[in-house]
């Protein structure tokens, strides 16, 4: 039986060490009451599943860790950001399609 790979999920405490590598990471910055944060959920699951150990793929809950939301900027969500040894190379606010953010990743890998 094959397991899924999952987006890791984020917090003060693993957030400068999970972004700051080599592989691109993708940051999902989310909360449990956005709608479009919810439509986005199965696009995120996707891309771990489809990157695999190539890159990262992250969420953080804005809620759960406001100050890393705040020190990004971070003023309406879903906004992804893309990491390469701990800096933003892409940013992405809003809903966007799968290939979109495939393209994105690819692109930093």
């Amino acid at each position: 039986m094959e397991t899924m790979i999952k987006p890791i999920v984020l917090s003060n405490e693993n957030f400068d060490l999970v972004t700051g590598g080599e592989k691109p990471v993708l940051v999902d910055f989310w909360a449990a009451w956005c709608g479009p944060c919810q439509m986005l959920g199965p696009v995120v699951e996707e891309l771990a599943e489809d990157f695999g150990d190539s890159a990262i793929i992250a969420k953080l809950d804005v809620d759960a860790n406001p100050e890393i939301a705040g020190k990004f900027g971070i003023r309406s969500i879903p906004t992804l950001l893309i990491f390469k040894k701990g800096q933003i190379v892409d940013r992405q606010v809003g809903v966007v399609s799968k290939n979109v953010l495939a393209d994105k990743i690819s692109a930093q890998l």
